[in-house]
């Protein structure tokens, strides 16, 4: 039986997680991240796991790992269970049986959800900003139940592959930029005490207007994606928050490259963690999977 790519990387990437040295004090605030997470497939492409794992490995080992994925849209704000061996939600259809039988059983997260719920429950809006506003992030609810969806746990089991790293998913509880910015700015402290905070999404999502040849890599990635990739890409280059929060109406590809907009928005909650949301952001991963781009990019 031919091997799985997934375990070919692991046989190199666990000593070399083993050896990544641990975040302390010392070195400052880890930086917030936006990537594109892909989907179990992910988990085939030696190119793609390196790139991620590469990325992890740049980095010192945070303490803990606070995610807001695409897949996971409620409101009020609400936090995972975060007990040990958070369970893991299978929530995509059609692919390698597998992939449902994957476990990533990280340790226990319930110092960094009190954390998180002690911040954000006493989240007011900025000024001028609308009661709605508040009441959007007054409130946390702690999910009983709630594990890890694909956008959490199929990057990082490249990124941290030895599952030895508590990991939180927060909930994305509004697809408003400003509002997802705020939250951003209330998660910032977190960035100081050694916490990785991650946006997941894909910087292009257009699922249901890929042809099938486009989809398998025989043909080049539609106009549309790589349109609103480099329109990206030039906005985050320029710190242009104001032409980011636009992207539905000024973006090129629109709707094509977003037809829902759930895996663009995360974007903004990395952004308002950063100690400068208009500084130029430090792109990592760039190129496409699925016709769709993975850009990927960092905050300080």
């Amino acid at each position: 039986m031919t091997e799985h790519p997934y375990q070919a990387f692991l046989r190199e990437a666990l000593p070399a997680s083993a050896a990544q040295p641990e975040w302390i004090e010392a070195d400052g605030a880890l930086p917030a991240l936006y990537l594109s997470h892909g989907a179990p497939p992910l988990l085939e492409s030696q190119r793609w796991m390196g790139e991620l794992f590469g990325w992890a490995g740049s980095l010192p080992k945070p303490r803990n790992v606070l995610i807001v994925s695409a897949h996971w849209e409620a409101a009020p704000l609400a936090v995972s269970q975060p007990a040990a061996g958070t369970p893991l939600i299978y929530d995509f259809a059609g692919f390698d049986p597998l992939y449902h039988r994957m476990r990533y059983a990280t340790p226990d997260a319930t110092q960094l959800a009190d954390r998180v719920v002690a911040i954000l429950s006493h989240t007011r809006s900025s000024q001028g900003a609308s009661s709605e506003s508040a009441r959007s992030t007054s409130d946390v609810y702690r999910h009983p139940r709630r594990g890890l969806d694909h956008g959490a746990w199929v990057p990082l089991m490249t990124m941290y592959p030895a599952a030895d790293v508590p990991v939180l998913q927060l909930s994305l509880p509004t697809q408003d930029p400003e509002r997802l910015l705020e939250i951003g700015r209330r998660l910032r402290p977190l960035r100081d005490e050694g916490t990785l905070i991650i946006g997941s999404g894909f910087m292009t999502h257009g699922l249901p207007f890929l042809t099938y040849e486009q989809f398998t890599g025989r043909e080049p990635e539609p106009s549309w994606s790589r349109d609103f990739d480099a329109w990206a890409a030039e906005a985050l280059a320029a710190g242009d928050i104001e032409q980011l929060s636009a992207f539905a109406s000024k973006a090129p590809g629109m709707p094509y490259a977003h037809p829902t907009v759930e895996h663009f928005t995360p974007l903004f909650v990395t952004l308002g963690a950063a100690s400068r949301p208009d500084q130029a952001v430090q792109t990592t991963i760039e190129g496409y999977f699925f016709g769709l781009s993975k850009r990927s990019f960092q905050v300080t």
